[in-house]
Parts: C-alpha cells; sequence; structure tokens
C-alpha cells in the first residue's frame, strides 16, 4: 500500500519540478486532503474529493476504504468524471454515500464496457413533490443506485408492529420510466398503511426499471390494493399490473439418500449454503423412517434462497457425495378467500397404513352428509355435502388419533390452473431434456 503511495507522491513531487511551481496558497485543503494523497490517489482527484468534503455534500467519515481503494483504480479522468456525477448526483435521500459513491463508480464502468460516454442523467424526480410527500406522510426514503425505498419501517403513529411476513407483499409492474413515489404512493395507500414501497432504478439510464415491491402492513391490504391498482390506468394509456408477490425463499432439492434425517439434512446443506432456517421433509407411507428422496430448504430470505440455489446448481458443491437437483419450489398460491369460503372438502393427513376408507366413512359421517371419501397413499379427501359440516368436522377430529396415529385436518385447496400448467410445462420440458 505505502510502496505505491510513495510511488504516487513521487511522481507527483517529479511533475511538480518540472511544471511551474503550482501557486497553492489560494486552494484551501481540509485536513484530510493529506490522508487522501497517501491513500494514493493522484493530487487532481484528491483535489476534487476535498471540494466536494467542503461543499459539505459528504463529509470524509462517511467515505468508508472500500470507496477510496475502488477509486484509486480510475485513471485520473475516469476518477475526475465519477466524481463529478456524485457531486451532481441528489443525495438528499442517500443515507449511504460511501456505497453509493461505489455505485456510481460500477455504474461509470458499466457505460464504459457499453462503449457510451458517461449520458447525462436523465431527469429524475420533482423532488419539492418528493418533499411534500414525505411531509404529509413522515416516512423515510432512502436511495441508492439500485433502488429508491420508501418507509421499511413506516412511523410509529402508521404502525409499530413487527414486519409483516408472507402475503403483503405485493409485485408492480408496467410502471411508466420517469414516475416516482410521489405518483405511486397516493395510489397505493388507498389500500390500507404501507410498510415499505422499492422502486427498482436502473442506474446506467437514471430511470426506473419500470417495476416496484410494495409491502403493506396487513394481508387484506396487500388484496385491496390488487382489486385497487391491477390494471389502474396511472397515465394516459398506461396501465399498472399489481400480483400478490411470492418472495421465494424455498428451494425444492431432489435425489437425497432415501434413509437421512431432517437434522442430517439440515447439517449438511447448512455446510454449503447460508441462512437455511428450516427442511420439510416427507416420510414413506409405510416406513417412517425413510425419507421420499426430496425435501424443500427454507432460507431466511429470498436472497439466500437464489445464492444456495445458484451454488447447489454449480455442480460443484456435491452433498453425501452425489450432485443434487435444484429448482425453485412452487409458491404456495393462497387461494381466494371467497373461494375457501365456499369449500366443503377436507384434506386429511398423516394416516396410519391401516386406515381403510370404510373407517374413514364412518368417523366422519358422525358430523354430516358425506358425498365420498377418497384415501391415496397416507392422506385423504372427505367431501361433505354441507359446508357447515365439514367445518365443524375439521375442528372436532383434527389432532385426533385414527388406527395409533394423529391425523392433521385443513380445508382442501380448489384445484388451481396455473399450478398444472406449470407442472404440465416442468413434465414436457424434462422429457425432452
Amino acid at each position: 500500500h505505502n510502496k505505491m503511495a510513495n510511488q504516487v507522491n513521487g511522481n507527483a513531487v517529479q511533475l511538480k519540478e518540472e511544471e511551474e511551481p503550482m501557486d497553492t496558497s489560494s486552494v484551501t485543503h481540509t485536513e484530510h486532503y493529506k490522508t487522501l494523497i497517501e491513500a494514493g490517489l493522484p493530487q487532481k482527484v484528491a483535489e476534487r474529493l476535498d471540494e466536494i468534503f467542503q461543499t459539505g455534500l459528504v463529509a470524509y467519515v462517511d467515505l468508508d476504504e472500500r470507496a477510496i481503494d475502488a477509486l484509486r483504480e480510475f485513471n485520473e479522468e475516469g476518477a475526475l468524471s465519477v466524481l463529478q456525477q456524485f457531486k451532481e448526483s441528489d443525495l438528499s435521500h442517500v443515507q449511504n454515500k460511501s456505497a453509493f459513491l461505489c455505485g456510481v463508480m460500477k455504474t461509470y464502468r458499466q457505460r464504459e464496457k457499453q462503449g457510451n460516454k458517461v449520458q447525462e442523467s436523465t431527469k429524475g424526480p420533482d423532488e419539492a413533490k418528493i418533499k411534500a410527500l414525505l411531509e404529509r406522510t413522515g416516512y423515510t426514503l432512502d436511495v441508492t443506485t439500485g433502488q429508491r425505498k420508501y418507509g421499511g419501517p413506516p412511523p410509529d403513529t402508521v404502525y409499530s408492529g413487527v414486519q409483516p411476513g408472507i402475503g403483503t407483499e405485493v409485485f408492480v409492474g408496467k410502471i411508466p420510466r420517469d414516475l416516482y413515489e410521489d405518483e405511486l404512493v397516493p395510489l397505493f395507500e388507498k389500500a390500507g398503511p404501507i410498510w415499505d414501497l422499492r422502486l427498482m432504478m436502473d442506474p446506467l439510464s437514471g430511470q426506473n426499471r419500470g417495476y416496484a415491491f410494495i409491502t403493506f402492513c396487513s394481508k387484506d391490504a396487500a388484496q385491496e390494493a390488487v382489486k385497487l391498482c391491477d390494471n389502474y390506468e396511472i397515465r394516459p394509456g398506461k396501465h399498472l399490473g399489481v400480483c400478490i408477490s411470492v418472495a421465494n425463499n424455498r428451494l425444492f432439492v431432489g435425489s437425497i439418500p432415501k434413509n437421512k434425517t431432517k437434522e442430517n439434512i439440515l447439517e449438511e446443506f447448512g455446510k454449503v449454503t447460508e441462512g437455511l432456517v428450516d427442511v420439510i421433509l416427507y416420510h414413506q407411507p409405510d416406513d417412517k423412517k425413510k425419507n421420499r428422496g426430496f425435501c424443500f430448504l427454507e432460507y431466511e430470505d429470498h436472497k439466500s434462497a437464489a445464492q444456495a440455489r445458484r451454488r447447489l446448481m454449480s455442480g460443484k458443491v456435491k452433498v453425501w457425495g452425489n450432485v443434487v437437483t435444484v429448482e425453485w419450489a412452487d409458491p404456495v398460491e393462497e387461494p381466494d378467500p371467497e373461494v375457501m369460503a365456499k369449500v366443503k372438502v377436507l384434506f386429511v393427513r398423516n394416516l396410519a397404513t391401516t386406515v381403510t376408507e370404510e373407517i374413514l366413512e364412518k368417523s366422519f359421517s358422525e358430523f354430516g352428509k358425506l358425498e365420498r371419501v377418497k384415501k391415496l397413499k397416507d392422506y385423504a379427501f372427505v367431501h361433505f355435502e354441507d359446508r357447515g359440516a365439514a367445518v365443524k368436522a375439521m375442528n372436532e377430529m383434527n389432532g385426533k388419533e385414527i388406527e395409533g396415529e394423529e391425523i392433521e385436518i385443513v380445508l382442501a385447496k380448489p384445484p388451481d390452473k396455473k399450478r398444472k400448467e406449470r407442472q404440465a410445462a416442468r413434465q414436457a420440458s424434462r422429457s425432452t431434456a
């Protein structure tokens, strides 16, 4: 490090001797200028950065080593260009200035690769409108080069509970590229209190990427947002697409040795991937010691699951000496509450091998008239004629023992057309592969 700094300093000194001695008296430096030179930045770059410190846009303490190291890898012209762009960026909502500067550098490199000179940053949001929105709602805004995040968490006056879970996030697509929070928030807050809104940004164009994620404080609000805003005409001829977003953090893994337990699997996959929180395993109906040769891995968030999926698919990672097959697990789609309110069929699982359809029929017909009973492997569907009877049977029989095994009962979900289509598409792609 120091050797490099000395070389740079040496060069700077030689240049000075050959050129006219510079009149430095007119340039005032902060105490950090020397540190920047010692870190190996070229003189002009150090001066430009020091000027930025003096404007108060960013303080020396805001920049970490990573930013300085990255800046040092640019040639002088590139570094000055990056700093100019950083200076012209609107930093009013940027919480982490160091990371933002790194983002500007990364974008500059990408643009260089694409061969177009750094383009003028396109017209951003109307700051006055953003400011008015934040003053009205009391929410925060955190801007990075890749996204603009409104809220998360919202002010305590709006919602002070824990972060909302599955089913509270919507995906918003087909957003006009020059549209920002000042137009999205007033529309979506009609559905209910917003936890956060993340508008994805394209650093190359300075515009949004056409989509956003909005987490609401409740599932009801998220469902309301889909009803209110899907296909909503936000500008003449521009209609939004809104659906419940399934942040997929579950992987399906095949070719698992059948003698492995949940603990074995947690330990083994925990060694090769980060953020694994649970393993969902099904055992064979006739032999509780054996699993069915596949499992689901549940990760703490989508990012961890995506990284795990990439690692396991790379073919470099072996588990118990084998390469495993990995796919995204099919999202558990929450059926429409209105549809579920009419269901008269019970899904009964964890049945002992000795349980027959006759035994089930006898146990369940006490609650009301049955249409039919169908048993498969270790689960069954019990069809009632009347919804009330089905609910009563579920409430009373759930957790009861039949033939020595505790049964579990839920309302059966109606067949999901989309899921069937996905499965058919997968079968087709597998058979061709």
